[in-house]
This record gives C-alpha cells, sequence and structure tokens, in this order.
C-alpha cells in the first residue's frame, strides 16, 4: 500500500484544523504557509474531505474550514479512504495461493487496525519529543 501526497496532505489539513479545533475557522492559506504547501492543491483535496462531512467551510471574511465533529471522532482511516480509496496491500489477492493470501489479508487488517485506531486527536496532540525524557543528559 502507498499513500500518495493526497492521503499525507490531506492528513495535514485535519491535523491543522484538530489543533485549532473549537477556536474558529482556519484558511487553507495559514495551513498552506505553517506547513510550506501548496494552497491551491490543498484546495483540490478539502473538496472531497467537505463531501464525505468530515470538515464545514466558512464563507466571509473570517472563513475558512472547521471540522464537523471532534477530533477524537475522526479517524486517520476516515480521511485516507477518502482520498485514497479503499484500504488494500495487493490487487488481485483471490490469485494468490492461500498462504500469500493470508499473509496480504493479515497485513491489510494491521494496517486498517493502526489507521482505524488513531484518531486526528492523537496526531493533533503527538509531542515531538516522543522518548526524550529517557534521554541521558551528560555535564562536562
Amino acid at each position: 500500500m502507498k499513500i500518495s501526497t493526497k492521503g499525507r496532505y490531506g492528513l495535514t489539513i485535519m491535523i491543522e484544523l484538530a489543533k485549532k479545533y473549537g477556536e474558529g475557522p482556519i484558511s487553507l492559506k495559514s495551513i498552506a504557509q505553517t506547513n510550506d504547501l501548496s494552497e491551491h492543491y490543498l484546495e483540490q483535496l478539502v473538496a472531497p474531505l467537505r463531501n464525505a462531512g468530515l470538515v464545514k467551510s466558512i464563507r466571509g471574511a473570517y472563513g475558512g474550514y472547521i471540522l464537523s465533529s471532534e477530533p477524537s471522532t475522526i479517524s486517520a482511516g476516515d480521511i485516507i479512504r477518502v482520498l485514497e480509496g479503499p484500504i488494500s496491500i495487493v490487487e488481485g489477492i483471490e490469485d494468490e495461493e492461500p498462504a500469500k493470501r493470508e499473509l496480504w489479508t493479515r497485513i491489510r487488517d494491521a494496517v486498517k487496525d493502526v489507521l482505524d485506531n488513531t484518531t486526528i486527536e492523537d496526531l493533533a496532540n503527538h509531542s515531538d519529543n516522543y522518548g526524550e525524557s529517557d534521554a541521558y543528559m551528560f555535564y562536562i
């Protein structure tokens, strides 16, 4: 399975909206600037997210986008499926021999499990200093 820039940038949009959840609409321009991405490309990605009911658009001078529900209720799998389609590892799996078919099925199910059990709230709250608290401090 390969997740394209559509899925990766779509997650970026949703994570940024989750970080600002409850603070009002966020413009795609600010998301694009913060993450050094093309605003035009983000506009193309937000349309399917809006059509799927994951985000709402707010018109006006102070408009932008907001999440349609709480970040804890939207999974990474929801976003990836909207932008990338169904989650599959190998095409034509039914033609594989049983041992390989079972392997591909188990891998697909593991990927689905991770995506479906990771919310955008989890991603928005992720700390960049993961594991650094256990690091040694040396003084000279």
